[in-house]
């Protein structure tokens, strides 16, 4: 693995590109990382020297198989800081994991006139399990808003989380303001309602360190491929005792105990919750992915990309024709380091597809869109936004690259409409 930030890119092929004859600059971590050649590395040795199915067989290509299956296991464990493996379930994604929660404990345990409270900057995948969730038991869904600097309205939160609140489930980062939640705090007051604590750590686990029991949180989901993992595999991290009580997700091969004619038992933690043949080299090249940013060290990842976000938010807020959306003191009192590596922004006049297909042109990879979040879009008051985001492998000519380039399509367009 190369040594630090700077030469790192050399485990990144795919970034070594001309796109429309300009260097590729890749801004869109948020939707999916690049994957190092550590991580191919790892699926492909896998598929030819270890290939089997898990965890029944007796051969040795099976136990192989198995053992590289359940370390990918215990090095997720460590890398959230899980009391246990048992409390680790391999699942698709975050999507999964979240659906995975309210298809079990919130059918179990949501029932009438109950509260479940989110916020308003969720991705849909932590907004529509619960509100079909709500939907189906009759609860009610709550939202805690925003502050005027797009941040979490911690006021309104201990207004919104009641006595009648059952579940709480918030993201620990925002995928379009950037905004860094407290999800301890967030847990705390869930608990003293007596609620479950859940945070959507999809825009976090790949950015900054993460400790589930430090937050406190009673669940933690996210992704592999925003991680330099694969797509297809996912956590879910939940305590033992919760997962215990929790009805399986799906049924089938590999989660059961024993079959009768007319009742089943299922297997223990974690198995319980991952029936069939599981994303076997999407775990193994998972934990290829938590190797290698062990290495580099989370501390240092949060690090580098603070100082690019430090390098940019203020030149970006500062050219004209240019609004950014979310936090933007990097001062901050309380957080000195509260906004993650995206950026969400537009274009005076110019819509952010527009504005996105001209940065390709200069060879900035961008997303334009609501980002899966139309209720913080309609709050915020906009369709759509633009929004680069940045990852290990960026670097201070990458944010360069985004201002030039920025200003080009500012300056193409203005002599268009003159």
């Amino acid at each position: 693995m190369a040594s630090n930030f700077e030469t790192l890119r050399s485990d990144f092929p795919i970034l070594n590109q001309q796109v429309n004859d300009e260097r590729l600059v890749y801004l869109d971590n948020a939707a999916t990382a690049q994957r190092p050649n550590q991580v191919v590395d790892a699926l492909v040795h896998f598929y030819q020297h270890d290939n089997a199915n898990v965890h029944r067989g007796v051969h040795t290509l099976a136990e192989r198989a198995t053992s590289q299956y359940e370390a990918a296991r215990a090095k997720v464990q460590r890398f959230i800081n899980a009391a246990k493996t048992d409390e680790i379930v391999f699942t698709k994604g975050t999507t999964d994991s979240l659906n995975l929660i309210a298809s079990t404990y919130g059918e179990a345990n949501i029932q009438a006139g109950d509260e479940i409270v989110i916020s308003i900057m969720e991705h849909h995948s932590n907004l529509i399990p619960w509100q079909q969730l709500a939907l189906r038991k009759h609860a009610t869904l709550k939202y805690i808003e925003l502050t005027a600097t797009g941040e979490l309205d911690m006021a309104d939160a201990a207004n919104k989380i009641t006595d009648r609140t059952k579940i709480v489930s918030v993201t620990h980062a925002s995928n379009v303001l950037g905004t860094v939640n407290p999800i301890k705090a967030l847990a705390r007051l869930a608990h003293q309602h007596g609620a479950v604590m859940i945070a959507d750590g999809a825009q976090a686990a790949p950015h900054m360190p993460v400790d589930v029991q430090a937050l406190d949180v009673d669940f933690y989901a996210f992704s592999g491929h925003k991680m330099l993992g694969p797509t297809g595999i996912g956590v879910l991290y939940g305590r033992e005792n919760l997962l215990a009580t929790m009805p399986p997700y799906q049924f089938g091969g590999e989660m059961i105990g024993f079959v009768h004619r007319d009742d089943s038992t299922w297997a223990e933690l974690p198995w319980k919750f991952e029936a069939g043949t599981q994303n076997i080299a999407g775990a193994i090249g998972l934990g290829a992915a938590v190797d290698y940013l062990t290495q580099l060290g989370m501390d240092q990842v949060q690090q580098h990309e603070q100082q690019l976000v430090n390098y940019l938010l203020p030149k970006l807020i500062a050219m004209p024709g240019v609004t950014v959306y979310g936090p933007q003191d990097l001062q901050h009192p309380q957080h000195p380091q509260h906004h993650t590596g995206v950026i969400a922004f537009n274009i005076d006049g110019l819509h952010p597809h527009d504005a996105a297909t001209a940065l390709d042109m200069e060879g900035v990879a961008v997303r334009a869109g609501h980002h899966c979040a139309q209720p913080l879009m309609a709050a915020l008051g906009l369709v759509a936004t633009a929004r680069a985001s940045f990852y290990i492998y960026n670097t201070q000519a990458d944010a360069d690259q985004l201002l030039t380039s920025l200003q080009a399509t500012k300056e193409f367009f203005e002599h268009g409409t003159v």
